[in-house]
């Protein structure tokens, strides 16, 4: 195989193993490349700054970022309960997420779209057509220390 076509092969598989959005604005030399999962950890971190936002993902991912978290060294990915669909000047978010017992949940849907829309858009350029969002679960008090209190004596 020539170094050329070597060459190819690499660039084809790098492009196929991770999604990249290319742009090269007017006037810039270069080309710019962001991945898919840059968009999806910045949407992640966007939506875990809002109040009433208690975690991220549904049960399955929350049970594996749970175990990830207990391993040292390991942390949880910002990119959990987020997915990111990217175009070449436009992306769409879909997030599941669980919120706070008590918390207006369209408000804090309101938020997070705010939120998440105005940072992907100032730290990428790209635009956000669509945020979708999930509810899956609500997180409620915790009541487990004072049953054991009241039923120990």
């Amino acid at each position: 195989m020539s170094s050329t076509a070597t060459a190819k092969t690499a660039d084809t598989e790098a492009r196929n193993s991770v999604e990249l959005v290319k742009s090269q604005p007017a006037g810039e030399p270069g080309v710019t490349s962001i991945a898919d999962t840059v968009v999806q950890k910045i949407a992640g971190l966007a939506t875990r700054e809002i109040r009433g936002v208690h975690a991220l993902g549904g049960g399955a991912a929350r049970a594996l970022g749970a175990i990830r978290e207990r391993i040292p060294g390991a942390s949880a990915s910002a990119g959990q309960g987020v997915s990111a669909e990217v175009g070449e000047k436009q992306t769409a978010i879909d997030l599941e997420i669980v919120v706070e017992y008590g918390v207006s949940i369209a408000e804090v849907a309101r938020a997070v779209r705010r939120n998440v829309i105005g940072a992907i858009e100032r730290m990428t350029g790209l635009e956000v057509v669509e945020v979708n969002i999930t509810v899956h679960d609500i997180h409620l008090p915790d009541t487990d220390d004072t049953e054991a209190h009241t039923r120990v004596e």
